[in-house]
């Protein structure tokens, strides 16, 4: 245990801890709304928005093509919001890929049901927020699944973003990793130090990286779980 005992010895360890808390509930539910509000006036039909094609077409493009690493960059500085939170949130909210998923499903919704709660007289946001969204919890919880482990694995994005004192927990167990390497490296260590790499194998530290990962996805699993095997339609009307 003395791998674990490494990194969770330290302040800096839970303070990275908070803020990859605040990054997956933050991001995730920043998330969820973009591509919610984005994915259902894509879904309907071409008389209620003519052009839906195109912009589905621009979507796909991006899975395929980005701006690149240093444009990313340079925007994240303009916009002043190095150092923060926005940062680790904001260039991941729109998620091409959860949008197309959820396309796909809120296509599946019987247009019996989208007809009678417009002949009640609902509008376009009671439609989705009343009828459409209670069918798709499904959908939901994938999208809200995929995108918080995205949230809590990323570690790049702290590392080129955040100050050491603001990095998340992948990245600041990326960075501890990374000191023990260069220790291995040094000539000239001190006998606490030689005593650190003795019971500190790097294949040890990896895989205490990976537990610490994983265990709280492992945690909020089973409370999702349970929304993947039900239908399509739960409730709705049989075509």
């Amino acid at each position: 245990i003395n791998a674990y005992k490494f990194l969770i010895q330290k302040k800096e360890f839970w303070t990275a801890f908070g803020v990859s808390i605040r990054r997956v509930i933050l991001g995730t539910i920043l998330s969820l709304i973009i591509n919610v509000l984005a994915a259902y006036p894509l879904s309907r039909p071409k008389k209620y928005f003519k052009g839906r094609k195109f912009y589905v077409v621009i979507l796909v493009i991006t899975m395929f093509f980005n701006g690149g690493l240093v444009p990313t960059y340079v925007v994240i500085a303009n916009l002043g919001i190095m150092n923060t939170m926005l940062a680790l949130i904001l260039p991941t909210a729109l998620n091409a890929w959860n949008i197309v998923l959820l396309i796909s499903f809120f296509r599946e919704v019987p247009n019996e049901l989208v007809e009678a709660a417009e002949m009640d007289g609902a509008g376009q946001y009671q439609i989705l927020f009343r009828v459409v969204l209670p069918i798709s919890l499904p959908a939901l919880a994938t999208v809200t699944l995929f995108t918080a482990v995205a949230h809590w694995n990323n570690w790049f994005d702290g590392y080129m973003y955040m100050n050491p004192s603001n990095y998340p927990l992948q990245t600041y167990i990326y960075n501890m990793i990374n000191e023990v390497n260069q220790l291995a490296t040094n000539q000239n260590l001190s006998p606490e130090q030689q005593e650190l790499l003795a019971s500190l194998p790097g294949k040890t530290l990896r895989s205490a990286q990976i537990f610490i990962a994983m265990l709280p996805i492992m945690l909020v699993y089973p409370f999702v779980q349970k929304y993947f095997i039900k239908g399509l339609t739960q409730g709705g009307v049989k075509e």
